[in-house]
């Protein structure tokens, strides 16, 4: 039986998230936005009991919940010994309104008795500061204000408030509401309008995830993901983060502990691709200019990663009130990463921004002003292909000439002269097309190694990396390539563990890696798929789709052994690569249709 660890659920709006566990218990919730202090810390809060907002049913001896369909509205149904059960609803609301999307930093529990008479205890411990319990809060006639640092935030409720207060449990014999937000008066009557935001909540996601274009298989899995990478989504700027938590440990005791809720500029050319497949493009035009954004400052040198308003501080630190996840600390704030050098960030850019030049469909087409913003990003992919980096998996210890890094500034260059061709800028294709042919030759005799008959992590190394498995995907080579397909099978020979593929098995600054990259199985199945092996490729898909949570979600890594998901969550990088493997695997609609 697989152990899931984090079987979580997300809810959110746009603006917030929370993180949802099935017995009803929010266990994570940064305020006011994602990568703010988390008012609820309870997952990484170890084993103590702060930071989390509940409802307890005496006797409970059952519990259900699921994602209302195509939604992020989560129901959770709690059952007592006598057959008394409450409905729990949560939601973050967002719809539009007025022409505008409205999307408060505000959550929204309906909690309602479906039978018998059910008793219950609403328990709200916020903390401050990264762990720090609330001790400060003040009831009003209809509400409780908690003190949370310098801000303030405001339970509405129609539920006894003494109860809450004083955590006492009484019998629900009636629907209750409960917002959780700003320190404001709530606009309007307060079931009527919890009522309403929650059917204009469901009908937005219901109209969002009807525009989507997907294949016929696997729909369920593919929309679950599109709705995570929405709600990884910063609306107001574009950012979309790797993952909304920081130091759920890639592996048991590791140390291995990062703080995700941050964006990474690698992660746009996977993520544009998948929001692009499925024609969530709106979304896709908002990441593009937030990354444009971040190009158009010449003055300053790439980052790997930064913030969701990206002149945020980036600076790392521990948080010494929390213990960490199931107790493995620390639990940091802030990324070093953002202080590394990435080499592949340049072509990165560049390969998010292509959508701009050659999809119809976007309203504001690439042009040539965008071109030359482009063409010095080019020039330092050039510069740097063949130069030491910290490379894809963010060493902290160690440079070398990652092969991947130098597919991607390739990749960068020579889509350069893609662009420049379909601009009519004959003069520039030539020279990108010289530049990229000149990074290519090196690349392809540095990194290929006859004595591990395949390309390796970096030149002169002998490690094996899976993200060598992206080359044909990037076009630095043809999947049919002989060198390709044995470099395929030193991946499986030396990567693949219980139908999972770690990233590297060598040593790094932590140590030996003890779980696998859920992203790399992705890879290992495209590439079979590529390179002909097609039943082998569904046939771990289909094994790949068993791993997710109840929610249908993935976290960043899985422990090979247990089964058990690890790494911050939900990880947009997974969700991503689910998309993009599951619509390439998919039967077409004509051959469900016509063929059978």
């Amino acid at each position: 039986m697989t152990d899931f660890g984090l079987d979580l659920a997300i809810i959110g709006n746009g603006r917030t998230a929370a993180l949802v566990d099935p017995h009803g218990r929010v266990v994570w919730w940064c305020y006011p936005r994602f990568d703010r202090d988390p008012i609820f810390c309870r997952l990484v809060a170890g084993d103590e009991e702060k930071g989390f907002f509940d409802v307890v049913l005496d006797g409970m001896v059952a519990y259900q919940s699921e994602y209302q369909r195509n939604t992020a509205t989560v129901v959770t149904v709690l059952t007592d010994a006598q057959g008394g059960a409450v409905r729990i609803t949560d939601f973050a609301p967002r719809y539009q309104n007025f022409g505008r999307v409205f999307r408060p930093p505000q959550l929204v529990r309906i909690i309602e008795p479906i039978a018998g008479l059910p008793r219950i205890t609403i328990r709200l411990r916020p903390t401050y500061n990264y762990g720090t319990p609330v001790t400060q809060r003040s009831p009003g006639s209809n509400h409780i204000r908690y003190w949370v640092g310098d801000t303030i935030i405001r339970l509405t409720t129609d539920a006894p408030l003494f109860y809450i207060e004083r955590e006492a449990p009484f019998v629900l014999n009636r629907k209750v509401n409960l917002v959780l937000g700003n320190d404001e008066p709530f606009p309007g009557e307060l079931a009527a309008t919890c009522r309403e935001f929650c059917d204009r909540t469901r009908d937005h996601w219901m109209d969002w995830v009807r525009r989507l274009s997907i294949s016929y298989d696997w729909q369920e899995p593919i929309i679950r993901a599109a709705i995570s990478l929405k709600l990884s989504s910063f609306d107001d700027t574009g950012a979309i983060i790797a993952a909304h938590t920081t130091s759920i440990p890639e592996a048991p005791g590791s140390g291995r502990t990062w703080d995700y809720r941050f964006c990474w500029l690698r992660d746009a050319y996977f993520v544009v691709k998948a929001l692009n497949r499925i024609g969530a493009t709106q979304t896709m035009e908002d990441f593009i200019s937030y990354i444009l954004g971040i190009a158009a400052n010449q003055s300053q040198a790439l980052r790997p990663v930064y913030g969701i308003v990206p002149m945020d501080s980036m600076e790392e630190r521990i948080a010494p009130q929390l213990k960490g996840y199931r107790g493995d600390g620390p639990v940091r704030i802030g990324n070093a990463a953002a202080l590394q050098d990435q080499n592949d960030t340049y072509g990165s850019i560049i390969l998010a921004a292509m959508p701009m030049f050659f999809d119809q469909r976007l309203p504001r087409p690439g042009d040539e002003a965008l071109f030359r913003l482009l063409e010095p990003l080019g020039e330092k992919a050039a510069e740097l292909a063949l130069q030491p980096d910290s490379g894809i998996w963010e060493f902290r210890g160690r440079r070398r000439v990652h092969t991947h890094s130098a597919a991607m500034c390739w990749a960068g260059v020579n889509r350069l002269a893609a662009i420049a061709a379909r601009l009519n800028f004959t003069d520039r294709a030539a020279y990108w097309n010289d530049k990229a042919d000149a990074v290519q030759k090196a690349l392809l005799e540095q990194a290929w190694n006859p004595q591990r008959n395949a390309f390796t992590a970096g030149v002169g190394t002998d490690d094996v990396d899976a993200s060598v498995l992206l080359l044909p995907e990037l076009g630095m080579v043809e999947p049919d390539d002989p060198r390709f397909i044995s470099t395929v099978a030193a991946v499986e020979r030396e990567l693949l563990r219980e139908k999972h593929v770690m990233r590297y098995a060598s040593s790094d600054d932590f140590g030996l890696p003890e779980t696998a990259f859920l992203i790399c199985r992705f890879w290992l199945i495209d590439a079979w798929w590529s390179i002909g092996r097609r039943e082998e490729a569904r046939e771990l898909f289909l094994d790949a789709l068993r791993h997710r949570n109840r929610y249908g979600l993935l976290s960043e890594d899985i422990h090979p052994q247990t089964g058990a998901l690890w790494g911050n969550f939900p990880q947009t990088y997974s969700m991503a690569g689910l998309i993009l493997t599951a619509m390439r695997l998919s039967r077409s609609w004509e051959d469900r249709y016509w063929r059978g």
